[in-house]
């Protein structure tokens, strides 16, 4: 076969050492006010629709709110316990980086305990106060016992 290719003749285009190259044909794009208008219709229904769901909105969530109390409590409950014991093991952590702190602490922490074992632990007589005002405190707290 000849290597070269006039204008005028097919050439099969599997044919090995033949490259075919081919442009896109443009596209002519008239200004179709139809479109135009149906486009805007569509975007005006949407804004409508967008603005009937906002206007809705607070009857939305007082029902979602209403409907979903105690789970959202709870959940609420403890995300601010995680929170507020994350907050105080760094507050502690800064804390202990202060020097002559940390060790200050610690002896009151173990001036506390002294005290509390000669007060409370040491003789029976203080074990059962300590036991009664514990009775005590837990029917406050539950709610148990007399009552006024």
């Amino acid at each position: 076969m000849n290597s070269e290719i006039k204008e005028t003749e097919l050439v099969d285009v599997n044919t090995p050492g033949f490259k075919v190259e081919a442009e896109a044909p443009l596209v002519k794009v008239e200004n179709n006010d139809s479109a135009l208008n149906q486009s805007t219709q569509q975007l005006k229904q949407v804004w409508e629709q967008f603005k009937g769901f906002l206007s809705d909105l607070p009857e939305y969530l007082s029902e979602f709110f209403g409907e979903y109390k105690r789970p959202l409590t709870v959940l609420g409950l403890i995300f601010a316990s995680v929170v507020s014991v994350k907050l105080t093991l760094a507050l502690l952590d800064a804390l202990n980086d202060i020097p002559l702190l940390a060790p200050t602490f610690e002896l009151i922490g173990f001036g506390y305990v002294v005290w509390f074992v000669y007060r409370y632990l040491w003789r029976a007589k203080n074990r059962n106060e300590l036991v009664q005002d514990f009775n005590n405190l837990k029917d406050e707290v539950l709610g148990k016992g007399n009552s006024q």
